[in-house]
């Protein structure tokens, strides 16, 4: 006996209801229950994997299918009883920044572009952003084009990191004026096409992540 088996989970999907989100973070448990239904997965299955009992795991399993985390995947017929699996309904999660109000760091607001604050802010400005962009694509059933790069660099000093980091910007600065239009009008009204926000973003490698390269 099987319902409608479930079909790829989608890889990130951002939570921006706050009573929703506490019910993935408020226990442990939980964020291990929905990372083992990545594929369709029983409660039984679950309690097996964790040593917990089944009881317990049924009760977190309700709990994060009234909040949208699980959805039922196929039943099967096991022992003359018929079982209910569940399936994550996303690869990933991420939190908006947006539930902290007024909390939440705002790019505007740090004036040290240099600082690890600077970075966090901006990372929280592009995190917020996509929440917004993904939820208008997912009403217009679009897909999103986003641009991205990535690289692991070393610096052996902070002569160099700082030779980088001007480079860097003349080059960037350069790219924007040969390969883009202009964000605004002369007379201040936006320029023509759709306005993208372009950041880069560099800083050490936590430590567990690296080969034991002390941080400068």
């Amino acid at each position: 006996m099987t319902s409608v088996q479930a079909t790829s989970l989608p890889a990130i999907e951002t939570v921006v209801d706050g009573p929703r989100a506490a019910v993935l973070v408020q226990h442990p448990v939980r964020r291990s229950i929905v990372a083992l239904a990545r594929t369709p997965i029983s409660a039984t299955e679950i309690a097996g994997k964790l040593g917990l009992p089944r009881q317990r795991v049924n009760y977190h399993v309700r709990k994060l299918a009234r909040a949208r985390f699980l959805e039922p995947a196929e039943r099967r017929l096991r022992r003359n009883m018929v079982e209910q699996r569940y399936v994550a309904t996303a690869q990933s999660y991420v939190i908006a920044p947006e539930l902290l109000g007024a909390l939440a760091p705002h790019a505007t607001a740090v004036t040290d572009g240099a600082s690890a604050a600077a970075l966090f802010s901006i990372a929280s400005r592009a995190q917020s952003d996509m929440t917004r962009v993904m939820a208008e694509a997912g009403t217009e059933y679009r897909r999103v084009s986003t641009m991205s790069l990535t690289a692991d660099i070393r610096f052996e000093t902070a002569e160099q990191r700082s030779a980088f980091a001007a480079a860097l910007e003349s080059a960037v600065a350069d790219v924007i004026a040969r390969h883009s239009a202009p964000f605004t009008a002369p007379d201040g009204s936006p320029g023509p096409g759709r306005p993208y926000r372009l950041f880069l973003g560099c800083h050490p490698i936590p430590r567990a992540a690296s080969d034991g390269a002390p941080n400068e």
